[in-house]
This record gives C-alpha cells, structure tokens and sequence, in this order.
C-alpha cells in the first residue's frame, strides 16, 4: 500500500481522547481500513474539489491527504446541490467512494488504488436517492441509497454500475423523520443495517436492523437508538445533534463509530457538523453498544490504539508553489483565468469576474475551513482598483447572502478599506477608511461570540468592526456548508480589470 504520507513514530496508547477528532465542516463521516492504516471521507457539498479524505493510523488523529474529486469531469456543480453523504470502502485492493452530486447526475462511484489518487471518472448508477453505501460480500456487491422515507438497495455490477437485480425497499426506520445515511454490515450470523434519522440537527440519532439475509425483513432494534444526545439530560453536554454515522473494526480487534455532532455556543453552532469518535462493542444479544448509554462525549476515557500523530501543518501559505494546498476551497467549480499562481511569483492572483458572492456561485473565492472557535485569519493584499465596480479582501463565508467581508474598493478618488456584513437582504457597511497606496494586512480574529476585523499598513493596526458569529449558522441561516475564511475578488457588474494579488494567508488556532 503506497500512503501519501506517513505518521511520525508510534507513541504508546492513551486511556484518554477528545471529540471532535476532526474539527471544523467534516459532516457525514465514513471510514474504511486497509492494512493498519484507517482512511475516511467527509460531505463536501458546493465546495470544490470534493470529498475530502484523510487518513489515520489510531483513529484520534487525522491528517488531510487530498479529495477524492478533483477535476471537473469527475464534479460539476453548475446546478446546484453538489456532493452529499459519500462512503468509502476497500475491496480486493482497491478504494471506492460513492456519493450523490445533488441535481448534476445523482448517484456515482470512484475508484483508486492509492487513497492518495488519482481517483478514476464517475461510474454513473441508476438508482434514484442519496447517501448512497456499497456492501462488499464475496462477488457480490449491494448498493444502498436513502429515499422518500425509506432504504432502497440493489445489486450492482462493480465494474459497469449496471443494476443487475431488482431495487428493494429493504426497511424504512424506526419512525424518525428523514431516515438516511445507511450502511450495511455483516457481524457473525447476522447482517446489520445502520441508518440516521431524526433530521440533521438537534434530533439527529442512529439507529440499526439486522437480518439473516441482506434483503431482510430487518428486525429493528428494541432499544434503538444506539446513538443519541435525547436521552436523559444531556442539553448540557458540548456535543449535540450526534448522528450519521459509520463504523470500523481496528487491528486490535477494537470496534469503534465515526459519526457527526456539532458544538453549540448560546444555540448556535457555527462551526457546523464535525467528526467524531465513540468506542463501541457488541452486547450479549449481538446489538451494537456505546457508552453512556449511547450517548456521545467530548472527553472519553477509554484506551487507544498506538497513537500516530501527524506533524501540525503550517498555518501560513506563501503561494511559492504552483499548486495549490489541500487545505483550499474554490465556491463550486473555478473558472479557468479566474485565479493563478504562476502570473506572479510567489503571490496567489485573483481576478473578479461578473457578479459576487450573493448573485452568483462565486469562483474567484479560495477559502478555508475554520476549525477553531478561537483562530486569526490574516492576508497581505496588493491590489489598488481602477474601477469602482472592482473589489477584493477576506472574507468570512457561510453561504450566498451570510458572510462577513474586509475588502479594498475605489470610490470616486479614493482606495477605501470597507468592513461589510451581508445577512439576506441586509446588506451593511459597519465602517470604511481611505487608505494609503501600498499593500495591506487585512486581519479577522475569532472567538466563540464574534468576529472582530482591523487592518494594518506598517506598525499601524486600525478596529474595523466586531460582530457575532450566530448570524452565521444554520440556526439563523438554514444549511449546513461550514464556515470558511479566505480571499475574494468580486467584479460585480463586470468583470475586474485590475488583479488582486495575495502574498500570504495565515490562519491559526489562539
């Protein structure tokens, strides 16, 4: 097995770990492992490339090797939707990711031999749904989807994706509202079929089936959910909204669950859905257990396998390579001219086309995802407009009409410095400055209340504005696309003539 990277040397186990274990947007999770080495898949929705996959060698810590779709002809975003609930699997050597591209498509698979990529073009399948599953059974391969309140499967030919049987409603859940995410599992005699319901929020919980056969009938579980933040008093637990999730047995025999929860602050989560992990066993009756009675933790004391940490990546990009980082996002997929990293050495270029970030799906946006409460993002940008259609600087990214922005503009004469906050129709400008020429460090420092904006040219560092971070949620907003920090370049109502040009981003934890 060829790794893209490698973990430092083992230290010895731990009897303590803390959720999450992937901080920031990691909705959705799904693990697979093959050899010693555990790799695992998160929803990336509009965001592109898709799919992000990391990888593992304890299950605690996790380090980004890559996205599984990279490339336009694997991911077209231009209606909408995009990528939802992927799931990995290794099978006979190889990796497959299926996953639903949302209105371009619906339900695919990748395959690869090294998770690291490249991962092949899309294998179309025609079976309505979404969060789509592959069970691997001798020649045989199941492929479940989630749809109109029910589990559809079929068995498909891995190397075609043609349906080579009849689709079945194999089960429909407990009651919960929304059942999805399905995974199939065989443990001893017994085929298990977990799902999540409940919605993707504060009822989110999983539960599971089992059957002699992969097509059922599937007995439900008598004390399902398996996993849930609704029993007893646990509104106060950090965690909330646990759901959807995969599980994995380790190398030592271990078994453990990957699943989703949010962080709530005031009741407001604005760092989204993120990854987390439980120990898990199997009880007397061969149903699944969890502790706490199925209830999920920050803190877990528990032992751990080995521990493999990975070195911290750096937290400053200098744009002196050719290629971007892991770590960026484009706003679904970038137009070809619309950015580089070559016209000028050692800068990140950006050009604003025709429309901005609440008219149009805006590519010229490079973006990360924020991963802590407590972080400080900042840019050196030198970009002196010539028209005042023209602008560009930080931005903090929910969605289309929910970001914060620190941006440079012309107006008549003058280069200003704006602090904008864009909530719907609410379009506010907190404050503005003329600015001298010359490059500017435009800077956002985070906490779990607010966002607080200034900017600097020299020793000089000017307040902009402070602003709370629950307007950007999806308590206030709806959806679930994950905060991010980055650049933008906006023409409006037309494309820019002048380049922004980036000299580095910083972004790191306080």
């Amino acid at each position: 097995m060829v790794l893209f990277v490698q973990a430092q040397k083992p230290q010895t186990t731990a009897d303590f770990y803390t959720n999450p274990v992937i901080s920031g947007m990691s909705a959705d999770p799904s693990i697979c492992k093959a050899g010693d080495d555990y790799y695992l898949v998160n929803s990336s929705f509009l965001w592109f490339p898709g799919v992000p996959i990391y990888h593992s060698k304890d299950l605690i810590n996790w380090e980004l090797i890559g996205h599984v779709l990279d490339r336009r002809s694997q991911l077209d975003l231009t209606k909408g939707g995009g990528i939802f609930a992927a799931t990995i699997r290794f099978y006979r050597d190889t990796f497959y990711v299926v996953t639903t591209n949302r209105r371009n498509g619906g339900n695919f698979f990748v395959k690869a031999i090294n998770p690291a990529g490249p991962w092949s073009d899309p294998v179309w399948i025609d079976q309505d749904g979404a969060d789509p599953s592959l069970f691997f059974e001798n020649d045989k391969t199941y492929f479940t989807s989630c749809i109109s309140g029910a589990i559809l499967q079929s068995e498909i030919n891995i190397k075609t994706g043609k349906i080579i049987s009849d689709k079945k409603i194999i089960w429909r859940g407990t009651g919960g509202r929304d059942p999805e995410g399905p995974h199939l599992y065989k443990y001893k005699e017994f085929y298990y079929l977990m799902i999540a319901e409940g919605g993707t929020d504060y009822g989110h919980k999983i539960t599971i089936a089992r059957s002699s056969s992969p097509w059922g009938p599937f007995e439900s579980y008598a004390a399902n959910p398996i996993l849930t933040q609704n029993k007893f008093s646990s509104q106060a637990n950090p965690l909330q909204g646990a759901g959807h999730g995969d599980i994995i047995q380790a190398t030592d025999g271990s078994w453990w669950m990957v699943f989703l929860a949010f962080r709530p602050f005031k009741g407001h989560h604005h760092l989204e859905r993120e990854t987390c992990l439980t120990p898990m066993n199997w009880n007397d009756a061969g149903w699944p257990a969890i502790p706490f009675e199925g209830t999920a933790m920050t803190e877990n004391h528990t032992k751990t396998l080995p521990l493999y940490p990975f070195a911290m990546p750096a937290s400053k990009d200098d744009f002196n390579n050719e290629k971007l980082s892991s770590i960026w996002n484009f706003y679904c997929n970038p137009v070809p001219g619309s950015w580089s990293l070559t016209e000028r050495k050692g800068f990140l270029r950006l050009y604003g086309l025709k429309g901005n970030m609440d008219t149009s799906r805006s590519p010229q946006m490079i973006l990360q995802t924020q991963k802590y409460f407590e972080c400080a993002a900042s840019t050196n940008i030198d970009f002196d407009p010539v028209n005042e259609n023209e602008e560009a600087g930080l931005t903090v990214f929910y969605s289309q009409g929910a970001h914060y922005d620190l941006y440079i503009r012309k107006k008549g004469n003058n280069r200003e410095v704006v602090l904008r906050y864009v909530l719907g129709k609410i379009i506010h400008e907190e404050k503005t400055m003329i600015l001298s020429k010359g490059n500017v460090q435009l800077k956002v420092e985070a906490n779990k209340a607010s966002y607080v904006f200034s900017f600097s040219k020299g020793t000089e560092n000017l307040m902009m504005g402070e602003v709370d971070t629950k307007f950007l949620s999806p308590e206030t907003f709806g959806g679930f696309l994950g905060l991010h920090i980055g650049m933008f370049a906006a023409g409006n109502n037309m494309n820019s003539r002048t380049a922004a040009d980036f000299d580095w981003f910083e972004m790191k934890p306080l």
